[in-house]
């Protein structure tokens, strides 16, 4: 039987270090869903989908029909107190380590406790399993999926299937983005290697370096767990890692007329959500940088764009998008492809050389605009 795998999250971390090693163990077909771009070097390899697990539709999903392993590693927080973590990182948080696991898991529970072979893996955390002041949602959305993962699987042995979920719950690892450094698939060889040998044997937990270092501070919290968090608390205030850390969500801006709003419009936003965990959209007040006439009312505008779904806040445009910058400070500028190349975006380039934005440039939806648009309505005499 040829093995094909899906891991969610491949293309960073433990993730893309799983997604190297199935491979050396001669994986037919090794899909990876991910928000970013995985290493260019690994992206030939493998059949990539962008997808943002901050999305409502989970439909993707149906197209992976022949695997036998699931992977799901995507997740993200920062250490950090309470009173410093906004809504935005509490509420993409709990969607993406926490919602999107159970509804992956939920989408291919069939197959797991199928009496057929099925392999699968998703991460937890250590600060899911014990008290982590400076860690406390993060610590809280990882503590629901070991939990989650626990139950489903007694549910999985009474079903009748010898299949399950592994949790893989490690502590501070290195290797990963995760505290604002670099993908090292080498370094994570080991870890990888050791979590698809308990994957495949059906383990159901596996906490990397238990026995040097977890095991002794599981049975301590367990012990004093008070005493327990203000020594965590402690340590964490005098860790590197939270001085160099800032609100783990990105933010995308693209703005635009959105007169005569269409299907085109709406790939647009959809395709730059795809990018993001905060997408603001500045609307023209009119078209006069076009030497066009707007049908709609700005307000009216600012109304429909408020209403889609992939969008989370709707601004008044600035003059240029390097003014919005300055205020929105996005990681994220998002235009049509057709202004690739153009004398306006080649300065926006030359901006942000030295600044941490990326522009994308995005297609147009075929067959449909509002130039269009506006030339049937004019061919109508309206």
């Amino acid at each position: 039987m040829s093995n094909k795998a899906l891991i969610i999250g491949g293309s960073n971390g433990i993730g893309l270090a799983i997604g190297h090693q199935l491979l050396e163990r001669g994986y037919e077909k090794i899909h990876v869903l991910d928000r970013s771009d995985p290493p260019s070097d690994f992206k030939d390899k493998i059949d990539f989908t962008r997808f943002n697990l901050l999305s409502d539709d989970y439909s993707i999903l149906n197209q992976f029909t022949d695997i036998n392993t699931l992977v799901v590693t995507a997740g993200f927080g920062r250490i950090a107190l309470f009173e410093d973590i906004t809504d935005a990182e509490i509420i993409n948080g709990f969607k993406v380590n926490s919602v999107a696991v159970c509804r992956i898991i939920r989408h291919f529970y069939q197959r797991i406790v199928d009496n057929k072979d099925f392999y699968c893996c998703v991460t937890g955390s250590i600060a899911g399993l014990i008290s982590s002041p400076m860690f406390a949602v993060y610590g809280a959305t990882k503590a629901s999926v070991c939990k989650f993962i626990e139950s489903i699987n007694i549910e999985i042995e009474k079903a009748g299937s010898t299949n399950r979920v592994l949790n893989l719950s490690p502590g501070l690892i290195k290797g990963t983005r995760f505290y604002g450094n670099e993908n090292n698939p080498e370094e994570l060889r080991g870890l990888a290697e050791e979590m698809i040998e308990k994957m495949l044997k059906k383990e159901s937990l596996f906490i990397p370096f238990y026995e040097e270092i977890y095991k002794d501070v599981i049975t301590r919290y367990q012990t004093q767990p008070d005493q327990f968090g203000k020594e965590s608390y402690d340590y964490k205030n005098q860790s590197d890692h939270r001085k160099s850390t800032k609100p783990q969500f990105t933010i995308g801006y693209l703005s635009g007329t959105f007169d005569l709003f269409h299907i085109g419009h709406l790939n647009l936003l959809k395709r730059a959500k795809e990018y993001c965990d905060y997408l603001v959209v500045g609307v023209h007040k009119n078209a006069l940088h076009k030497n066009k006439t707007t049908f709609i009312s700005f307000e009216e505008r600012l109304e429909i764009i408020k209403s889609i779904r992939f969008v989370d806040k709707v601004i008044q445009s600035y003059k240029e998008d390097t003014d919005a910058y300055k205020e929105i400070k996005y990681d994220y500028l998002f235009v049509g492809s057709d202004y690739n190349g153009s004398d306006r975006f080649n300065k926006y380039e030359d901006y942000f050389k030295d600044k941490a934005v990326k522009i994308i440039y995005l297609p147009y939806t075929q067959r449909t605009s509002s130039t269009q648009i506006r030339n049937l309505i004019d061919s109508a005499n309206i």
